[in-house]
């Protein structure tokens, strides 16, 4: 073949292997473009997905109203009323706009509508009152709390201070001082108040009846014009105390707070001693061993 000819053919190949690697990168880049366009369309969908509350579900919704109630609590203890107000609109929304199927009983969501429904009341009225505010906004956020943590809600932590509350009534009855007891009970009353639709959405229906059976008969028995009987309000005190342990899931001889003990540091002083009765007990082997062997020589 003669030289031009060879050197025609070559470059036609040279032009057409380039122009294959280049067609080949322009679709890579093109293959590439649309799959970025597509994740950033995807990851686009998926939040507004995430931050409709039309499509919440149940474990989503339970997270964003914590996290609603969470940020209502710290609004209302700052004092910042446009803030709180406007985070309750979202909270109402997310409680509309949410399945909690699964998560509580009917009682338990009853008790959660009826705390928010408290909230809008609150806030709703003419006279600015921080107080029930506060007392509501920390309603809310246990309640929140034990539905988004069934297992390990906060309400749980009361228990060293509702245990404080029942041994100061037990005090009080053994001393037949029955205004102080009324004053522990009134204590008892207003914490159990406050975690009340929290313990109704986390816990069994029956604990929670045992307990507001009894927290009734207590508070009947405290307003009788009739005098009680010393034994009588330790009866009393006594079945409480069983109903609180069944409420919290605490065993019956389980103290309210368990601290682990300090080690014992008992110094060189009971480095000594322990180094004498080691000495004293193998002087009194060696002895022992002594005299049956010199038994044995003896028969």
């Amino acid at each position: 073949m003669p030289r031009g000819k060879i050197i025609a053919v070559t470059g036609i190949m040279l032009c057409w292997l380039l122009a294959g690697v280049h067609s080949g990168k322009a679709l890579a880049d093109a293959e590439a473009a649309a799959a970025g366009t597509a994740s950033e369309t995807y990851i686009e969908a998926a939040s507004v997905t995430v931050s409709d509350p039309a499509a919440l579900t149940g474990r989503s919704g339970a997270q964003r109203l914590e996290q609603a109630a969470e940020a209502f609590y710290g609004y209302v203890l700052e004092g910042n009323v446009l803030k709180a107000r406007q985070v309750s609109e979202q909270i109402a929304q997310i409680f509309i706009s949410s399945s909690f199927d699964g998560l509580t009983t009917v009682e338990g969501i009853n008790a959660l509508s009826a705390v928010i429904m408290d909230m809008k009341s609150a806030l709703a009225a003419v006279e600015p009152a921080p107080e029930k505010w506060e007392a509501v906004a920390a309603r809310l956020r246990l309640a929140a709390n034990s539905l988004n943590h069934p297992r390990q809600p906060m309400w749980l932590q009361y228990y060293k201070l509702v245990r404080e509350d029942l041994n100061d009534m037990e005090q009080s009855a053994a001393g037949s001082d029955l205004k102080s007891w009324k004053a522990a009970l009134s204590r008892l009353q207003s914490r159990y108040e406050t975690i009340r639709p929290a313990v109704i959405i986390s816990s069994p229906p029956e604990a929670v009846k045992t307990f507001d059976s009894w927290l009734s008969y207590a508070e009947g028995v405290g307003s009788s014009p009739q005098p009680l009987e010393r034994a009588r309000l330790l009866e009393i005190v006594s079945y409480g105390q069983d109903a609180v342990r069944v409420l919290f899931g605490k065993e019956r001889d389980e103290p309210a707070l368990s601290l682990p003990l300090a080690p014992q540091q008992y110094g060189a002083w009971g480095a000594l001693a322990g180094a004498f009765i080691f000495s004293v007990l193998i002087y009194a082997a060696y002895r022992k061993y002594r005299g049956q062997n010199g038994e044995w020589k003896a028969v």
